[in-house]
């Protein structure tokens, strides 16, 4: 699509980098061009499997979108928080709390934390199938460029991720992608996140963290990098690690319905969002992310055909029998996030709930 031809949109100034001395984790650098050949399949299959084993998350370059492709979607990501009055916001709110459908925003303050402070951050869902759903009117124009952002998602990002891990795994190349079917039933989306900064007063509340520590809920989530450091996973040591920002690269991990289907192998890393670093606080922060999610009849059961996991083990979350599809297992985490009410676990800062009989944590 020539920039010519492309409809205005305000630049979005983003934060430059942090200088703080942060303690980042060393996240692998998959690059994603190399699964083009068999031998280069090979070796990133090995190097995705380490990553994956080690912390959950890595990077990947070489995606095949420019700096300046990126650029624009950002600029775009902003256009439903800036561009759309409050009122009209409202017109295109979600229903997640009545039926887990996530198309539309999430409003700010929608979540609860501790009963003290509600959340600061807006979102904008759109279905990879853009047509699914109306529009706010700013928005209209840039559908087609929204539509192309999601299928470069699935087939440059996800298509070989999935292919990466079903080797990984020693099965077909196509068996994750099976699961994944583009022309099915499910709710994979691109979606537009906002961090709006806090009073002290809610800093001290919360004791800085903005989002509690979680695991997605999906097979795959694919964050557009962006330069407010504010992200951080949990390693599996149990200590806190900072993502670094990396120039026009994605940072991706996997989420509860990889957990399922691997049978615990690959392990959906817990991550929370947490006060900016000092240098950036009075900035907002703005996120790009592409959330891969299996087809909603898919039942989310080890897949023991697998040779890897029959060597390891499998430790399943849940009896094949009690598993629920991917349908069942989003409308019921959607529905949850920031209404239920959760319970102190048996560790300190650690909260949780019972999803069709699998235990959830919280981790503030």
């Amino acid at each position: 699509m020539s920039s010519i031809t492309l409809p205005y949109v305000p630049h979005h100034v983003a934060a430059p980098p942090t200088k703080e001395n942060l303690e980042y984790a060393d996240l692998a650098i998959i690059d994603i061009s190399k699964a083009s050949s068999e031998e280069g399949l090979a070796a990133l299959a090995i190097e995705l499997r380490e990553a994956l084993l080690k912390f959950g998350f890595f990077y990947v370059v070489n995606h095949g979108y420019s700096q300046t492709q990126t650029a624009r979607m950002f600029d775009i990501a902003d256009v439903p928080f800036s561009a759309v009055t409050d009122g009209e916001k409202q017109l295109y709110a979600s229903t997640r709390k009545q039926n887990g459908m996530l198309q539309g925003y999430t409003l700010l303050q929608y979540a609860d934390n501790d009963g003290q402070v509600r959340d600061q951050l807006e979102q904008y869902c759109i279905n990879r199938d853009v047509t699914k759903r109306k529009h706010p009117e700013a928005l209209v124009p840039l559908l087609p460029e929204i539509q192309e952002f999601s299928k470069h998602n699935y087939f440059n990002v996800l298509t070989p991720i999935l292919r990466l891990i079903a080797c990984s795994l020693e099965l077909p190349e196509d068996t994750l992608l099976n699961k994944h079917v583009l022309d099915a039933v499910d709710e994979s989306a691109v979606r537009f996140i906002k961090y709006y900064p806090r009073t002290e007063e809610e800093e001290a509340k919360t004791k800085n963290v903005w989002l509690k520590g979680h695991t997605d809920f999906g097979s795959i989530t694919i964050l557009w990098s962006q330069p407010v450091a504010a992200l951080q996973i949990q390693t599996r040591e149990g200590k806190w690690r900072w993502i670094r920002h990396m120039e026009n690269a994605l940072v991706v991990n996997v989420g509860d319905a990889m957990e399922f289907l691997t049978g615990g192998y690959y392990k959906g890393t817990i991550h929370r969002v947490v006060q900016p670093a000092v240098d950036q606080r009075n900035y907002t922060r703005l996120g790009v992310f592409y959330f891969a999610i299996p087809n909603d009849d898919i039942k989310l059961v080890p897949m023991v055909e697998s040779p890897v996991l029959q060597r390891v083990g499998i430790q399943g979350r849940c009896e094949d029998s009690e598993a629920p599809t991917m349908e069942d297992w989003r409308k019921a985490r959607t529905m949850a996030y920031g209404q239920s009410k959760l319970k102190n676990g048996k560790e300190d800062g650690i909260e949780e709930e019972v999803i069709h009989g699998v235990k959830i944590k919280h981790y503030n």
